[in-house]
């Protein structure tokens, strides 16, 4: 069919539709038509026979004149009424057609809504009937691991007994070693006493006759004799660090940390590239023996155990962690601080661990049970903190707040402080443990006799300014001595018998401030890294 044909059966099939409504209508208003017709003829009728009628006549005429008006007034106001409910039902009829089309849009809709959800609900039922597989499968997979786990934790915990075993018959031996070692240096110390009081004996006998005869006499070749504030009389020692021997870029930017071996010469560095490098420095040359992976930010801190065997090392993502040095595995990850770590230790025994955060507290580990023991609350945020290897109860800590606290681990808050004058950067403690180093943001660094736990010598001088928040300082073996890097590069060292002048000043390696300086127990070679990559090997020859 063409379009014409379809719209005259469309227009056809409306007509019809429309016109049947009001086909009773259209009856009714032919036959009051007609009948309003022939009233008028029969009035014209009328009208004519009053002209002719008589007086009697044209009353009654006009009686019926009259009635026929009124029925004829009667049928025009039906008329007007019908005319206004045609009117009346045309608007309902139109506005029910709109609401049907209205209706049959929303069904239409509807069954295609339904026919779309009818596919989701199969496709979903299919999808559960797959997911339903799965966990089967799941269950199954996971009860198999469940078994494995169990078979494993059997193997660990006989494993883990055997390692406690081991790690007891390895304590008895360092604890024989330690004993045979501390013999072998009370025997030393004593010979050393003797040969020194055999040497001052002979050096003040040539002081006297220097005195008297010091003609022809060159200048290096007098020794100075000195009284240590707080020893007994000791002869400055010549075999200082004077150059640079080792150089080499440590890490890609800031080096943070640089800490030597306690058994051999290597050194430990931390930097902002969040790895720990393990360097030979035995061969007169920096060669890397190791990378120690893990940390997920920078690394401010790094530690030694008393035997050399493990290494710890604090980081800014929250958390420290503990390596061994022989297979340079990860062992431990110790978390719980909710700001960056800045400082951890060892605290006398390869198994306990204290942690110093910016979150103002202390945290003590125990490697064993993998766990966190205790918090101590600071109160300030912690730059720093030192234990003593004999002392197994007591740390001490430097805080922002200008104070150095010191804890106890069988109580909560620490015993006694001390105030300095500016943030402590550092803390290093004496191989007797009666003397404790800090380093302060005022420019200077504290000598502190922990016996009486007073401030008794403060080391600064022109040109020496603290670099940064986290500047190590350290004494040396026979801590006489104590070393520190500057804000210009430089590293300063001290004499503790003279505090008022350095001894050495080690210039013109270091671009940058230096961070971090770290004294060889058995050597006079010190290590010290700055704040562009760069580690220095300082010697005496």
């Amino acid at each position: 069919m063409d379009w014409k044909s379809v719209i005259c059966q469309q227009l056809e099939t409306r007509n019809a539709r429309e016109t049947v409504s009001f086909q009773n209508l259209i009856n009714f208003y032919n036959k009051l038509y007609d009948s309003s017709l022939l009233l008028r003829a029969q009035n014209v009728q009328l009208e004519s026979q009053i002209i002719r009628g008589n007086t009697n006549g044209d009353l009654m005429l006009a009686e019926k004149i009259s009635v026929l008006e009124q029925k004829l007034l009667v049928q025009q106001e039906e008329l007007t009424e019908l005319h206004r409910r045609r009117g009346e039902n045309a608007q309902m009829i139109i506005d029910l057609n709109a609401k049907l089309q209205l209706a049959e849009q929303t069904i239409t809709s509807k069954n295609n809504s339904l026919t779309e959800h009818i596919k989701t609900v199969a496709s979903l039922r299919a999808e559960i009937s797959l997911y339903q597989k799965n966990n089967s499968e799941l269950k199954q997979l996971n009860q198999i691991l469940k078994d494995e786990h169990q078979a494993l934790q059997l193997a660990f915990t006989k494993l883990e007994e055997k390692l406690r075993k081991s790690q007891d018959e390895n304590r008895e031996l360092v604890d024989r070693l330690m004993t045979y070692k501390s013999k072998d240096a009370d025997k030393l110390n004593e010979e050393n006493d003797h040969l020194v009081r055999r040497r001052n004996d002979k050096m003040q006998k040539e002081l006297k006759e220097a005195v008297k005869d010091t003609r022809g006499v060159p200048a290096e070749y007098l020794t100075t004799v000195v009284r240590d504030s707080v020893g007994p009389i000791i002869a400055t020692s010549s075999a200082m660090p004077t150059k640079a021997s080792i150089r080499f870029d440590a890490h890609d930017g800031v080096v943070s940390a640089v800490k030597w071996s306690p058994v051999d010469r290597m050194v430990a560095t931390g930097g902002e590239d969040r790895k720990v490098k393990l360097w030979d420095v035995s061969k007169g040359v920096a060669e890397c023996k190791g990378m120690l992976i893990g940390s997920n930010a920078g690394v401010m801190s790094v530690e030694f155990d008393s035997t050399g065997a493990q290494i710890i090392a604090a980081s800014n993502d929250l958390a420290s962690r503990v390596w061994t040095v022989n297979d340079q595995r990860l062992r431990h990850t110790l978390t719980g601080h909710c700001a960056k770590v800045m400082a951890a230790k060892f605290m006398g025994e390869p198994s306990k661990v204290v942690t110093g955060s910016h979150d103002r507290t202390l945290k003590i580990y125990d490697l064993r049970a993998r766990a966190c023991v205790e918090t101590k609350f600071a109160g300030s945020s912690c730059n720093d903190l030192v234990t003593s290897e004999t002392i197994g109860t007591t740390i001490m800590s430097g805080h922002f707040d200008k104070r150095i606290r010191f804890w106890d681990t069988r109580t909560e808050t620490p015993h006694t402080d001390i105030e300095v004058q500016g943030r402590v950067t550092s803390l290093d403690l004496s191989r007797d443990c009666n003397y404790l180093l800090s380093c302060v943001r005022d420019d200077t660094l504290r000598l502190i006799d922990l016996r009486t736990n007073k401030i008794i010598t403060t080391f600064e001088t022109d040109g020496f300014k603290v670099g940064c928040d986290w500047t190590r300082a350290v004494f040396n073996f026979e801590y006489d001595h104590v070393s520190v890097g500057s804000s210009d590069g430089s590293v300063f060292i001290w004499e503790v018998a003279n505090p008022t002048k350095p001894l050495v000043v080690l210039r013109d390696e270091h671009g940058t401030p230096v961070t971090a300086v770290s004294w060889h127990q058995y050597t006079n070679n010190v290590a010290s890294v700055d704040r562009s990559r760069k580690a220095v090997v300082w010697s005496d020859v």
